[in-house]
C-alpha cells in the first residue's frame, strides 16, 4: 500500500483510492479536499495485517444550513470557477455517513462535491481556490463545510444499442444472443426486476383513430411486466422501464462468456502442445508416417492460430460489451404501453390472459432489428433439431444460418388437427422455445387442450407442451415467462406463461388467441415488417 504523497499530487495513492470507500462499487479517486491537515485520513501502521477502511454512504444536507442558501452561494461559485479557470463538471452538495471499524456511525460535515474535467485541472488548482469557496459559504453562514475534488466527466446513461445477430463463425455466436434483439431476448422490468423473455414484435402501422404511427412493441406477460397483475396498465408518467437482462442473466451472460474463454484458453494450449510435439517429433522412415505427422503438424497450426485469434476475440468481445452494458441503467430498452389485468374466462376459450407491451426505443433496435426472428444458437446442432421438427423426414429444414423467421401463427383448427405427423404417421407438432433461463428447449405439443383450476378455484384452458424426451430435459422452468412456442416452420403456437413446479409440462395461451386480443388494442398492428 502506497501512503506516501508524492509531488504534484497532495494525497497519498491510498487514501486516494480509498477515501470514498463504500459510496459504489467503483468509487472516484479524490484529487483534493479542504480539510486534508485538520482531518487525516486513516492509514494502516506498518505491519498491520487487517486494516478496516471507514465505509461512507452519501445523503442529502436536508437540515443544514446550506440548504437555505445554496441557490444563492451556488451560482457565485461557478462564477468563481469561471474567473480563476476551474473546468467543473459537476457542482454537488451532500453529507456522508461514515461508520468505523467497530461499527459507529456518524453524518459528517457538509460537503461542497465538485467534480473536474478529466485532464484540465490540477489537485493545485483546487487546493488554491478551495478557501475563497469556503470563504463565499461563511458569508452565507454556512460553517464548517469541506471542499472535496475528484475527476469526472458526465454520461448519458440512454445506454449502447443491442448487439446484431452475427454468423455463427462468429466466437460470441451463442454467448452474445443474450443483447441481441432476437425472440427470446431476456428481459426485466426496472419497478420489480422479474426475469422473463420476449414472445414477438410487432409494428403500430396506425392509431386505433387512423393517424400514422411508427411504434414498435414487444410482447411478453403481463406477470413479467408489472408488478402488480390485478389492474389494467395503461402508458402513463412516470414511464415503467424496461430492460434487456436482468441482474440474474446478465451475470450468466458474463460467466457464460468467461468459461467459453477459458474452454478456448485450454484448447490453445493443448494445441501448442501437440505443435511443439510434432515439431520436436525426429522425422519417421516410414513415408506413410511422415506424411501423417507432417499433415498433423499443418492442421495443428491452423487450428492453434484460429484458437489464438478465438481468444482474442471472446477477450475483447467481454470487454468492451461489459463496459457498455455493466451498468443496469444503460439497459433500458423500453417502456411499458399497455398490459390489462391478468384474467381468465373473457369468452367462451377461457383462456388465460396474461400478456402487455412495451414500446421499444428506437435508439437501441433500429440498427440491428430484423423483425420476428428465432437465432437458435448452437445449443443443438441443426441436424438434431430438423430431425425433432420432422421425425418423418419430410424434407423441411431449419435454415442454414440458424436464423428462423416467425410468420403467421397456428389456427385454432389446427390446433386440435395438427398439420405434421410423426414416424408413424400419428397427427403432432413438435415445437421449441427460446427463454431467458433456459435458451432454446425443444418439447410436445399435447395436442389437447389443458384444464387448470388454481388453489382459488380460478379456472382456465391452456395449450399444454411436453418435454421432448427423458433426456431433452425441462421444457421450461422459471425465468422463461414470455416466451413464443413456435413450430418449426415458424409458426406462433402458443405464449408461454406457467409450468408445473418438477418442470415436466408447461402452459401457454393460443398465439391465435393472443393475436386477436392485440388487434383489439392495435387495430392497425403488422407483425411482419422485417426493419425497424
Amino acid at each position: 500500500m502506497d501512503t506516501t504523497v508524492v509531488a504534484p499530487a497532495l494525497v497519498s495513492p491510498f487514501e486516494a483510492k480509498n477515501y470514498w470507500h463504500g459510496i459504489s462499487d467503483d468509487p472516484p479517486e479524490l484529487l483534493y479536499r479542504s480539510d486534508l491537515e485538520s482531518n487525516p485520513f486513516p492509514h494502516p501502521e506498518p505491519g498491520v495485517r487487517f486494516f478496516q477502511l471507514p465505509v461512507k454512504t452519501a445523503y442529502g444536507t436536508w437540515g443544514t444550513a446550506l440548504n437555505e442558501v445554496w441557490h444563492d452561494v451556488a451560482p457565485l461559485i461557478i462564477a468563481l470557477f469561471k474567473e480563476r479557470g476551474i473546468s467543473y463538471s459537476v457542482l454537488k452538495s451532500t453529507r456522508f455517513l461514515i461508520e468505523d471499524e467497530d461499527g459507529q456511525k456518524a453524518l459528517g460535515p457538509v460537503v461542497v462535491w465538485v467534480a473536474l474535467h478529466p485532464g484540465r485541472n490540477t489537485a493545485s488548482d483546487a487546493r488554491d481556490v478551495s478557501p475563497d469557496v469556503l470563504r463565499i459559504l461563511v458569508q452565507h453562514g454556512v460553517e464548517g463545510a469541506v471542499v472535496e475534488w475528484y475527476e469526472g466527466a458526465v454520461e448519458k446513461l440512454t445506454g449502447p444499442p443491442l448487439l446484431r445477430v452475427t454468423n455463427d463463425t462468429n466466437p460470441s455466436y451463442h454467448v452474445r444472443r443474450a443483447l441481441t434483439a432476437a425472440l427470446g431476448m431476456p428481459i426485466a422490468a426496472k419497478e420489480m426486476g422479474a426475469e422473463g423473455s420476449v414472445s414477438f414484435f410487432f409494428h403500430e402501422n396506425r392509431t386505433k383513430d387512423g393517424a400514422p404511427s411508427n411504434r414498435v412493441f414487444g410482447v411478453s406477460n403481463k406477470h413479467v411486466l408489472n408488478k402488480v397483475t390485478t389492474v389494467e396498465y395503461e402508458a402513463g408518467a412516470p414511464r415503467q422501464y424496461i430492460r434487456v437482462c436482468g441482474e440474474q442473466r446478465y451475470k450468466r451472460f458474463v460467466a457464460e462468456t468467461r468459461a467459453l474463454m477459458a474452454k478456448n484458453a485450454d484448447g490453445s494450449l493443448r494445441l501448442a502442445e501437440e505443435v511443439a510435439r510434432l515439431e520436436g517429433k525426429p522425422r519417421s522412415a516410414d513415408a506413410d508416417e511422415a506424411a501423417d505427422d507432417a499433415y498433423a503438424l499443418k492442421k495443428k497450426k491452423a487450428q492453434l492460430e484460429e484458437a489464438v485469434e478465438t481468444c482474442e476475440a471472446l477477450q475483447s468481445f467481454l470487454t468492451t460489451t461489459d463496459e457498455a452494458f455493466h451498468d443496469i441503467a444503460r439497459r433500458d430498452i423500453g417502456w411499458v404501453d399497455w398490459a390489462p389485468k391478468i384474467a381468465t374466462g373473457l369468452d367462451a376459450n377461457r383462456y388465460t390472459l396474461d400478456i402487455g407491451t412495451f414500446e421499444l426505443d428506437r435508439s437501441k433496435f433500429s440498427d440491428n432489428f430484423r423483425g420476428n426472428v428465432v437465432d437458435v444458437g448452437s445449443k443443438f446442432e441443426l441436424y438434431e433439431l430438423n430431425k425433432m421438427f420432422w421425425p418423418n423426414g419430410t424434407g423441411m429444414k431449419l435454415p442454414s444460418n440458424r436464423q428462423l423467421k416467425i410468420r403467421g401463427v397456428v389456427p385454432r383448427d389446427l390446433l386440435a388437427n395438427p398439420d405434421s405427423y410423426d414416424t408413424n404417421g400419428n397427427a403432432m407438432y413438435v415445437v421449441a422455445k427460446d427463454g431467458s433461463a433456459t435458451d432454446l428447449t425443444v418439447g410436445r405439443y399435447a395436442g389437447l387442450e389443458a384444464y387448470l383450476c388454481d388453489e382459488f378455484g380460478n379456472e382456465s384452458i391452456e395449450v399444454a407442451v411436453y418435454n421432448y424426451s427423458q433426456t431433452s430435459g425441462d421444457f421450461a422452468a422459471k425465468g422463461d415467462s414470455g416466451s413464443l412456442i413456435f413450430t418449426g416452420d415458424g409458426r406462433k403456437l402458443a405464449v408461454l406463461h406457467s409450468g408445473m413446479p418438477r418442470g415436466n409440462v408447461a402452459f401457454g395461451t393460443p398465439a391465435w388467441w393472443v393475436v386477436e386480443r392485440l388487434l383489439l388494442k392495435y387495430k392497425y398492428a403488422d407483425f411482419d415488417r422485417e426493419a425497424f
